[in-house]
């Protein structure tokens, strides 16, 4: 099957779950995402078109409450995104921090993890400590990766919780407000987040060489100092 007929199904499920059960499809699809990818910018940049009245059929509710369109609504769409996303983290580093690396690696094909991907995970882990939840996070397709992988590493509960809230609002507020600013032109949006998603990685990229000649440089002082 095209790669261009798998993309097309995919966005249509999303859009089509989002359209039939607004704030709950999105909770869930992301609270998904956080385990493996569900296509988290289309989920993010459809439910902000929606909060935008872009189409007068699909409506932003809560428990009976019909959020206007509009900032109220784009809010919504984006809280509920990064809740889903930050409560499917915590489960994933509970499966990962009490099944334990054995259980990961005998059930990995069912959870996208395999032995090398684990061993990539904690190699980085251990060189950038909690900088690899937080940028994880900010980077597409690595970002659906790191909640297991930091459960069977034992990251720190609190500080993880933290960072990937962190992440993960910055990301879903980004993404629901593009689907917002774009309103029926969504598709627009969508078709252009490929390029988005190639700053995003060079941007973390960046960031990561940054820290990696602040860390060399640091070395080197402390080697010299020594001496």
């Amino acid at each position: 099957m095209p790669v261009a007929s798998i993309v097309s199904g995919v966005t249509d499920a999303v859009t089509s779950a989002i359209g039939d059960y607004g704030l709950y499809a999105v909770f869930l699809l992301m609270f998904v995402d956080a385990l493996f990818p569900v296509a988290s910018e289309v989920v993010m940049v459809y439910a902000g078109a929606v909060a935008s009245g872009a189409f007068a059929s699909q409506q932003v509710v809560l428990f009976g409450h019909d959020f206007a369109y509009g900032f109220s609504a784009y809010v919504a769409v984006a809280l509920a995104g990064t809740l889903g996303y930050t409560l499917g983290a915590i489960a994933g580093w509970a499966i990962g921090r009490y099944g334990g690396r054995p259980y990961v690696e005998s059930h990995g094909r069912w959870l996208h993890l395999d032995r090398e991907r684990l061993d990539r995970a904690e190699r980085w882990f251990e060189r950038w400590g909690n900088w690899a939840v937080f940028l994880g996070r900010l980077t597409p397709l690595v970002r659906s990766f790191v909640s297991i992988p930091a459960g069977v590493l034992e990251a720190r509960f609190v500080r993880y919780v933290l960072l990937t809230l962190a992440g993960s609002a910055i990301w879903c507020f980004a993404f629901a407000g593009a689907g917002w600013g774009a309103g029926a032109s969504w598709e627009q949006i969508h078709n252009a987040s490929s390029y988005v998603d190639y700053v995003v990685v060079a941007a973390v990229a960046a960031l990561v060489a940054w820290l990696l000649v602040r860390r060399l440089r640091r070395r080197r002082v402390t080697e010299e100092s020594a001496q």
